[in-house]
């Protein structure tokens, strides 16, 4: 049975919650501010005793009122706890100072999605992503990438490596078994699968596709790391079908990338490297499934960021639920050969054949 099939929540229960949904904003703001003025740092460095208010004031340099109404905050919101006069760090602060994926997705959330999340509502009634105006006039934000400020485009790719860098060492063993020369890599982003690619086999070609201004970032990537000889581009809107793909692969290869598209643009997409691919070639799809996460925090994180590819990528993507994916692979003539759940965070792949 489904986790989400029964209201898990008595009425006192939800009531509660939904005063804690009300002020989300706040407390998710409240944290940052935490973190970022150094609060959470001193009550880390003070250990199991903690700190009253004015010593936490003089430690992290934020006046008396400023420490106490965040600390009081996060109180509310189990950040820290209270111990006499003193503040203490609790196990929820610890991870917001120390865990990784925390970071990662706070920064995300802070510095690309929170002011363009305001538009979310208008953003579904038109179906175009109308919180990308917080940043550019691009129709998508594929398009705006290298041009984002640094903050937001430094966190928007921490966020994007953090997930797939994890699965890369798995991936090459899998990959690689079946002694490839030539992969075509669609959505090659900055290069880094690429690169790893090349790095772990001398003898492996590899195609990035992209559009030009983030392919031209990828083969910078590639001079500086000396592969220019062996990683090739290949300018072009995916969608512009006057636009060829490349004409020859032993592993069509995908990573994170049918998730930016709507399930007609990924069906146009197979369709495409379907007719284009060798008989027998192999197409790999690297995606989160938000039904395949074993932890509900897992899932709730990619229910999450759908509405950042809703709200700012394009208006029509997002992370879909393995049956849906699998429906689309099958109506584009491709037979599933292999499905591995559990690659890196929470990563299934895919292998498909020609049916």
């Amino acid at each position: 049975m489904s986790r989400y099939a029964v209201d898990p929540l008595t009425a006192l229960q939800a009531k509660e919650q939904a005063q804690k949904l009300a002020f989300a904003p706040i407390a998710f703001q409240a944290a940052q501010s935490l973190r970022e003025l150094g609060i959470l740092a001193v009550l880390d460095d003070a250990g199991p005793t903690g700190l009253d208010v004015q010593q936490i004031a003089e430690r992290s340099g934020v006046s008396e009122y400023g420490a106490k109404v965040l600390l009081d905050m996060g109180l509310s919101a189990l950040v820290v706890t209270q111990d006499g006069d003193n503040y203490v760090l609790a196990r929820l602060g610890h991870f917001l100072l120390h865990d990784a994926m925390t970071r990662v997705n706070m920064d995300f959330t802070a510095d690309v999605c929170y002011r363009a999340m305001s538009h979310l509502t208008e953003t579904i009634r038109s179906g175009r992503p109308e919180g990308l105006r917080e940043f550019g006039d691009w129709p998508t934000i594929y398009e705006g990438l290298s041009r984002l400020p640094e903050k937001a485009r430094k966190s928007w790719f921490d966020f994007d490596h953090f997930y797939s860098d994890k699965a890369f060492p798995e991936l090459l063993q899998r990959i690689f078994a079946e002694r490839p020369k030539t992969i075509v890599d669609i959505g090659g982003n900055t290069g880094k699968w690429s690169l790893q690619c090349c790095a772990h086999d001398e003898d492996v070609h590899m195609t990035i596709v992209d559009l030009p201004r983030q392919l031209a970032l990828a083969l910078d990537n590639a001079r500086e790391h000396g592969f220019e000889a062996r990683i090739h581009g290949h300018p072009m809107n995916i969608l512009d079908d006057s636009q060829p793909l490349p004409a020859e692969a032993d592993i069509w290869w995908m990573s994170q990338f049918l998730d930016c598209f709507s399930p007609m643009e990924i069906l146009r997409i197979l369709r495409r490297i379907r007719a284009a691919m060798r008989p027998d070639a192999s197409v790999y799809i690297l995606e989160l499934f938000w039904d395949r996460q074993h932890f509900e925090a897992a899932a709730y994180s990619l229910n999450a960021t759908s509405l950042y590819f809703t709200c700012l990528a394009n208006g029509n993507s997002r992370f879909y639920h393995s049956k849906d994916m699998l429906d689309i692979v099958e109506e584009a003539g491709f037979v599933v050969a292999e499905q591995v759940d559990d690659i890196g965070l929470g990563h299934t792949l895919l292998r498909l054949r020609a049916g």
